[in-house]
């Protein structure tokens, strides 16, 4: 489904195999690699990426680094570090728009014109589903209506469950 104009698109998918200028990892702290979209976008890449990242010195909850993109079809990486959930006493909403707001900002400092997120912090770090996806739609329909240096961005859901509740949430917050 598209929505603003065509300049965000919500997929279900396998954002590992997406051809754009660069995708998002929800990473943890050490940018090393870990399980669901983190390990699979560090098995995609290949061993360079690692390579790279641990140059990095890690990352904070929040913040956002990019690196290549390696053997992945997307020429870059932009590593975040979501929230984990502590029932929404520990700034979490905050720290999950800081993900989504970091990360398009270094992605315009490096020239990125398409992007693709998955959904950061729904994992394992048990972020609410919905409370998550109002978040990042909210923070990338702010950040597309001040600026069009990004041209497209892409949600890219793992699983039809996940893509259900970005489209309803969508149609609510972008008509």
């Amino acid at each position: 489904m598209e929505y603003l104009e065509g300049r965000l698109e919500i997929i279900e998918g396998d954002i590992t195999k997406l051809e754009v200028d660069a995708i998002v990892n929800a990473a943890n702290r050490s940018l090393l690699g870990g399980g669901g979209v983190d390990g699979a976008i560090h098995r995609a890449a290949g061993p360079r990426l690692l390579e790279e990242t641990r140059a990095l010195g890690g990352c904070e909850t929040g913040e956002a680094k990019i690196t290549a993109g390696y053997d992945l079809p997307a020429g870059h990486v932009i590593h975040t570090v979501g929230p984990v959930w502590h029932g929404g006493r520990s700034d979490e909403d905050r720290l999950l728009a800081d993900c989504y707001r970091n990360s398009l900002a270094l992605a315009v400092e490096n020239g990125v014109k398409t992007i693709a997120f998955p959904s950061i912090s729904t994992g394992v770090y048990g972020f609410p589903m919905e409370r998550a996806t109002r978040i990042a739609l909210g923070e990338i329909k702010e950040f597309l209506a001040g600026a069009d240096a990004i041209e497209r961005v892409i949600c890219c859901t793992f699983g039809r469950k996940d893509y259900e509740v970005y489209t309803r949430v969508a149609s609510e917050l972008l008509g």
